[in-house]
């Protein structure tokens, strides 16, 4: 079982992959993950990134290509993995196709609106970078942590205006890859709009797709 994930900032991929994955025994691999993880053990690697990242530039196709090459190659992965963040180019999608041909890519949908909602409505522990949402899982006390007690920040890239900007980056960046997996016949469409309290509807769609692939 090979899984590429695709969706949004906020779309809820990232959840339902954690889900899919303890479901079906498979790692869940996010690119943004490693490349932190690579930045925080000072690596050569990480070095590079850093100094990619830090000049607000996009990790090239060549290094995340490497990147995902070695991480693909470890023991776990051999049955399986469920990809998160890449490919996120035409040209890393050629690649993987040399070195880990994926078998089913789902695209997690939402409308605009609830994305920006999940999003803006985000805070964060400024000490110990606990999550809350001040809907759908807010502090028992307001602008307070449960697990810490310091003070919650809303982030700047959680501002509407931020989120509206990186959605139109998304779209754009993601609309060649959307086009590549439906003429390969490998796209399912996976509808994310519904809140937490329903997840198990997006995975319910998730394993149909699994299943027909």
């Amino acid at each position: 079982m090979r899984i590429i994930l695709l969706g949004a900032p906020g779309v809820g991929k990232g959840t339902a992959a954690a889900m899919l994955a303890q479901k079906y025994k498979a790692p869940h691999i996010a690119t943004g993950d490693i490349f932190k993880d690579e930045i925080r053990k000072g690596t050569e690697l990480g070095k590079k990134i850093r100094e990619t990242v830090e000049k607000g530039n996009l990790v090239s196709d060549e290094l995340t290509n490497a990147v995902m090459k070695e991480r693909l190659s470890k023991p776990d992965a051999k049955d399986g993995f469920l990809l998160d963040g890449y490919p996120r180019t035409i040209a890393q999608a050629e690649e993987i196709e040399r070195f880990a041909k994926p078998g089913l890519v789902l695209n997690f949908v939402a409308d605009r609106k609830t994305i920006i909602a999940r999003l803006s409505g985000r805070r964060v522990c400024a000490k110990c970078g606990a999550i809350y949402h001040v809907a759908n899982n807010p502090p028992k006390k307001e602008g307070v942590c449960d697990k810490c007690g310091e003070k919650l920040i809303k982030r700047k890239d959680d501002d509407e205006k931020v989120i509206s900007n990186r959605l139109d980056v998304y779209e754009e960046q993601t609309k060649p890859l959307i086009s590549h997996y439906k003429k390969k016949k490998m796209l399912a469409e996976i509808n994310s709009s519904y809140g937490m309290e329903k997840i198990g509807m997006i995975i319910r769609q998730c394993d149909d797709a699994i299943k027909k692939a």
